[in-house]
């Protein structure tokens, strides 16, 4: 129960690493709101681990600025914010890549985080304390030929959390990373190209623990950084990627 008591808002809950992280969170003791733009998915998730599901689309300022208004209805000021949605675009030449991708990865990846930011730290600011969790990857970190754009959103990703740390830490307000590698989420397939036995097995071998990440894995990594045993830590992009990035 390292969670008892605090209020989480998880974006992108409905599946994959954003799912494993709010069925942590509430195993934990949390109330967490699930928020994601499929509000079916969310509800599912919500109604498995006695949580709240919110449609939100974080790309869009209106839609973010409404979800912290009835956040602060339904858990008052949440103890623990993460940046979890995401996308990408198909594997394919950096020059390739249409321009309406192109803004589409960086308003989900980048903007939702400065627009959560937005609404979200100044009441964190008046409460003294909070955690943020931004969800970033290995590709921010050891980047992939032809995702080039998603790679650096995810490495905008990286560099926001330290600067981020850093200046909110004198509000008493943490803020952290994890980067994990390609998982059993939705998103594998686009990070592969096709889902086969061949391009797993070719992926799977620059992996050195042999195993993709699961939800599991980010759901208790997330659970450290946010609780209180990290009190300590802040500005860090742990990698929870198997030693992909060795």
């Amino acid at each position: 129960m390292r969670l008892k008591g605090k209020s989480a808002i998880v974006t992108g809950g409905a599946s994959g690493f954003g799912a494993g992280i709010a069925r942590k969170f509430a195993a934990e003791g949390a109330r967490v709101m699930v928020a994601d733009l499929n509000i079916d998915l969310a509800q599912e998730v919500a109604g498995d681990i006695g949580g709240i599901a919110y449609h939100v689309d974080v790309s869009q300022n209106g839609s973010v600025a409404n979800m912290a208004a009835d956040a602060k209805a339904e858990l008052g000021t949440p103890d623990i914010l993460v940046n979890n949605a995401g996308i990408t675009h198909l594997p394919t030449l950096m020059e390739d890549v249409s321009e309406a991708d192109f803004d589409r990865v960086f308003a989900v990846n980048c903007k939702s985080v400065y627009l959560m930011a937005r609404h979200f730290v100044p009441v964190m600011k008046q409460a003294g304390k909070g955690a943020i969790l931004n969800v970033a990857s290995t590709a921010g970190i050891s980047p992939r030929p032809r995702l080039n754009w998603y790679n650096a959103s995810k490495g905008w990703m990286i560099t926001a959390t330290k600067a981020m740390a850093v200046e909110l830490a004198p509000a008493g307000i943490r803020v952290n990373a994890i980067c994990p590698v390609a998982g059993e989420t939705p998103l594998l397939p686009s990070f592969m190209g096709e889902d086969t036995p061949e391009m797993r097995e070719k992926f799977l071998s620059t992996i050195p623990l042999g195993r993709f990440s699961t939800p599991e894995d980010m759901g208790n990594a997330a659970c450290f950084l946010c609780s209180d045993e990290a009190s300590m830590v802040t500005g860090v992009a742990m990698e929870v990627d198997g030693g992909r990035c060795i």
